[in-house]
């Protein structure tokens, strides 16, 4: 008994094999190195930034408009540089400068002058934007690993 031509069982066209794309890796390593030092430099702007926001009155009283800035701006960086850099450590490269920038700025100056004064402004900048790293670090620690493995 023969089947029909077309119920019969032709072996299946395999596709060619697709070509090794060698240039994928070196990009990605390249873009997420360039995220990583966009978030490192970001977070210096963004220290500088604050820093130059410490100081603002309004009607002679200090109005800490920068801490909601540190606040707001630390939490963006931090998932941008876990997202770019696609590493849960990439918090720690905008932390590190945004930190280091703050410690030379509470420090005084051999003519004594100091960037960081120590009133309420001041510490709970430094406070909060500390904070604000300390805690999106800890949410990518606790943040269960995707499914492609990827951090």
């Amino acid at each position: 008994m023969t089947l029909p031509a077309a119920m019969s069982v032709a072996p299946q066209e395999q596709e060619p094999p697709r070509p090794i794309r060698r240039w994928r890796r070196p990009l990605d390593i390249g873009l997420r190195a360039t995220g990583g030092v966009f978030a490192v430099l970001a977070a210096t702007l963004s220290a500088v930034l604050e820093l130059l926001l410490a100081p603002l009155r309004v009607g002679g009283h200090l109005i800490g408009v920068t801490v909601l800035v540190a606040v707001a701006v630390n939490i963006a960086l931090s998932w941008f540089a876990v997202e770019a850099v696609g590493r849960r450590w990439a918090v720690a490269l905008p932390a590190l400068p945004w930190v280091a920038i703050m410690v030379i700025a509470a420090d005084r100056t051999t003519e004594g002058d100091v960037l960081l004064v120590g009133n309420w402004v001041g510490l709970t900048l430094v406070v909060g934007g500390a904070m604000t790293f300390t805690v999106m670090a800890f949410r990518s620690i606790l943040a269960p690993a995707p499914a492609s493995g990827r951090y």
